[in-house]
């Protein structure tokens, strides 16, 4: 688990961490570097679920032995499945990151939304949707590793 108080935001406690895979963990389907070290250091104070459409259909090879859960969602709908994935959790222990237009609900409906500006870049909707918007996805696991960085990033 993850806490933090952070003023004017709220009193936070995450206990899961919820993904995109495709533009936010991974480019043409393949994760970026640096990535995985950083979800096995976060599983052990975090639940880790990937959820995706999967558009170049590596996800599963991809992360086969990664400390994640994946979920591969089914055509059509896809904001919508991920925006039900992270209330099914409890959206209020959940901090969720993407960087598209599919991603939008599942950030806006997270405790804690993060937007990821990697080489794919990010929508403009999901940029509105989220609390904190990170050049990288490495930048954006940092800040869950050193919690003090996204409060100081947060507060009032």
């Amino acid at each position: 688990m993850i806490t933090q108080s952070i003023p004017g935001f709220a009193d936070i406690a995450l206990t899961h961490l919820v993904l995109d895979y495709n533009g936010t963990l991974a480019l043409d389907g393949l994760p970026l570097m640096g990535v995985r070290e950083r979800i096995e250091a976060l599983c052990e104070h975090l639940s880790i679920h990937v959820v995706t459409a999967d558009t170049f259909g590596k996800a599963a090879e991809a992360l086969a032995g990664w400390p994640v859960s994946l979920s591969l969602l089914t055509p059509g709908e896809e904001a919508a499945q991920k925006e039900a994935y992270v209330k099914n959790l409890g959206a209020e222990g959940v901090v969720a990151l993407g960087n598209g237009r599919n991603d939008c609900r599942m950030v806006g409906a997270a405790c804690v939304g993060m937007v990821v500006l990697g080489p794919e870049g990010a929508s403009g909707p999901a940029l509105l949707s989220a609390d904190v918007v990170c050049p990288s996805i490495v930048t954006a696991l940092d800040l869950l590793l050193h919690p003090k960085r996204l409060k100081a990033t947060l507060r009032t």
